[in-house]
């Protein structure tokens, strides 16, 4: 769900990058496996601000640094129509609008402007072995979660 930038402040605070709504709204977070009580999250400057029970400084906070933070999947709200969480997306196949197998959504990853799909091909298939896909509506036409599907605008040998 996000990275811990680092620490904010003296108090024990985290910075986390790439908030989400979702993520400020989760009572509990994993750090590296290990579990933390989210005792107050807001929004500040394009971050995410945290308060995590057991950090009560800014040498536990700064210890954090670079680290991943995950939620239980059960705990984050239905995504709006038209929304999908990352997770959600990997192990998608990827098809283009002539019907074309592309491969399949190995990783999401986000850079600012747009979400990217890193598509690998499947063993048994003679393409490229990696396609990145910008996550935009000229290129994802259709997205079928029921059938495990992306139909993308995007040619077989690009």
């Amino acid at each position: 769900m996000g990275r811990v930038a680092g620490p904010y402040g003296l108090l024990g605070w985290i910075k986390v990058f790439q908030p989400v709504e979702a993520l400020a709204a989760c009572r509990n977070w994993w750090i590296d496996g290990v579990e933390y009580r989210v005792l107050e999250a807001r929004e500040h400057s394009g971050t995410l601000l945290a308060r995590l029970a057991g950090l009560g400084d800014r040498d536990a906070a700064l210890r954090l640094k670079g680290r991943t933070v995950a939620v239980a999947r059960d705990a984050l709200p239905q995504p709006e129509a038209g929304h999908y969480y990352h997770a959600d997306l990997v192990g998608m196949e990827v098809v283009n609008t002539k019907g074309a197998v592309l491969g399949t959504v190995q990783a999401m990853s986000s850079y600012g402007a747009h979400d990217v799909m890193e598509v690998a091909a499947r063993a048994d298939m003679p393409a490229r072995a990696r396609r990145l896909l910008p996550w935009v509506a000229a290129v994802v036409r259709n997205v079928d979660p029921a059938a495990r599907r992306i139909e993308v605008q995007w040619e077989a040998d690009w």
